[in-house]
């Protein structure tokens, strides 16, 4: 998850989530305040080092401060803010209305995203309002951070239960540091609160209905916007779609084997440049490498530069470095293992940039934020199981089918020492007629995800990218044949007749 979420206690928003019409004699808006407040437009940059804001300046973008309740069942109580970003149609007389963007995380930052997605909309882009949001106390919206010592809460177990107790007790402290220093905002961290953000931009924006891009986790928050808001519900892209019955502080279990088919694709690659990066001359030489480096950081922690790399951080820089089916990113990966190797053969290494930045996200607090906000989400939606035993059980089942993977994503988390959900979790509507979008070998949010999802909804239509091990694809992977749909669907609001399968490109020769 790159880089890739509940009832309404409040009686009349409950209602209006259902997109039920007010009587005339009903009371009085609770959210009128915000969703009649007057946005102000100004510059999108910061300071003279904020590339973001000058690149969305470049491309037309304003931003502005949305100002939405902490609790929606106290919309008099205290406030936070929603920073977005603005591209305006210049087609207006064919103008469709806006399309608010969510890249994923949860707890990414999307507010930076409308430039490119504009280009990649080509001249449909001219018609709508292109809109980033920074979720709630995400990027520029008010801010939460549980000051950890690292950006992911994603961790190895290491090989044998005194690993598996050590992941467990930073799970622990994890969990504890977030009710020490943002206890009073948790129980509003949620993929049904971000939704009703929405429906306040919405508003705030003075749209009847929003049409809706959202990528990775950003697809659930779809699915639920669409369930809370139908009726002010237009166009809907999901790209790298996650299935809302396996969604949960858990989700990444159900991964290993398209991670292990990345990782067999990616050695191939690496196999076929030995001569760059000298980790062998097959593919099963290249694993062997990485089986090498798990081994050694389980018998002492690998020294990479100022960083101390033990057996429940070297699975994640491999997981890591398997999101994009590209050579930049497979190169970055095979710089990164030849350091490990190097490393584990006790050389001084500098990390190459990639690793150094991987290592930077997991092993400092310079990302705290963004890995508590996405734990917050995720704990703040759907419960988790609260005994050790059961994620210890899950490991060493896990263990014996991938040694890699799959200690990763059984292992325990924050979430099992968290506050139970203040909300239960989002039934999803089974008639949402979206377009979803997918490849076949996504590592994050697996091929199998999509066409669950795709079952249950038969007025959706699957765009799928066949054969490629790439996490989320329109604008992205660079696929014509996927852009191409997508973009055809947006500017004119019909679904393709017949699902679309389009080959990923070729592998170029090393």
């Amino acid at each position: 998850m790159t880089g890739f979420a509940a009832t309404a206690a409040l009686a009349l928003a409950s209602a209006l989530a259902l997109g039920t019409a007010p009587a005339a004699t009903s009371a009085p808006d609770p959210l009128a305040r915000y969703h009649h407040q007057h946005l102000t437009w100004k510059s999108c940059v910061l300071g003279p080092d904020n590339d973001t804001g000058k690149d969305l300046e470049k491309a037309g973008a304003r931003c502005a401060d949305v100002t939405v309740p902490l609790d929606y069942d106290d919309p008099g109580g205290r406030t936070i803010t929603v920073a977005v970003s603005r591209i305006r149609a210049t087609d207006r007389a064919h103008r469709v209305g806006a399309l608010l963007l969510n890249s994923g995380g949860p707890g990414g930052q999307t507010l930076g995203d409308p430039p490119w997605v504009r280009e990649a909309m080509k001249d449909t882009g001219k018609r709508y309002d292109v809109v980033g949001v920074d979720p709630r106390f995400v990027g520029r919206s008010t801010a939460m951070d549980c000051h950890w010592p690292t950006g992911s809460a994603i961790r190895g177990p290491g090989h044998d239960r005194a690993g598996f107790d050590r992941s467990t007790a930073f799970a622990r402290e994890l969990a504890r540091d977030c009710r020490t220093y943002e206890g009073d905002v948790l129980p509003y961290v949620t993929t049904r609160n971000t939704a009703r953000d929405m429906d306040v931009i919405r508003a705030a924006l003075g749209e009847r209905r929003i049409s809706y891009l959202g990528y990775s986790y950003g697809t659930y928050l779809g699915e639920v916007y669409a369930t809370m808001f139908p009726d002010r519900t237009d166009r809907v892209v999901l790209d790298g779609v996650v299935d809302p019955d396996r969604y949960g502080p858990r989700l990444l279990r159900g991964s290993e084997a398209a991670n292990r088919h990345a990782l067999r694709d990616w050695a191939a690659w690496a196999a076929a440049r030995d001569t760059t990066y000298g980790l062998g001359r097959s593919r099963d030489a290249v694993l062997a490498v990485v089986d090498r480096i798990r081994a050694a950081a389980g018998r002492a922690p690998l020294r990479v530069g100022g960083y101390r790399v033990d057996e429940s951080v070297a699975p994640m820089v491999v997981f890591n470095g398997l999101s994009q089916d590209d050579d930049a990113a497979y190169g970055d990966l095979a710089a990164a293992v030849r350091d490990l190797r190097d490393a584990a053969r006790g050389r001084t290494v500098d990390p190459s940039p990639w690793l150094a930045d991987t290592l930077g996200f997991t092993l400092t607090g310079s990302e705290s934020a963004y890995g508590s906000v996405q734990t917050a989400i995720l704990c703040g939606d759907v419960a988790a199981p609260r005994d050790p035993e059961t994620y210890w059980r899950d490991v060493r089942r896990a263990r014996a089918q991938d040694p890699l993977f799959g200690p990763v994503t059984n292992n325990i988390g924050p979430c099992a020492f968290w506050d139970p959900p203040r909300e239960r979790p989002t039934t999803i509507r089974d008639d949402l007629p979206a377009l979803l979008v997918n490849a076949t070998g996504d590592p994050r949010t697996v091929y199998a995800g999509a066409q669950a999802v795709h079952r249950d909804w038969p007025g959706s239509r699957l765009v799928t990218l066949d054969g490629a091990d790439q996490h989320a694809v329109f604008g992205v992977y660079g696929s014509a044949c996927a852009d191409a749909a997508v973009d055809a669907y947006l500017a004119s609001g019909r679904l393709p007749a017949a699902d679309v399968t389009c080959a990923a490109r070729p592998v170029p020769a090393p």
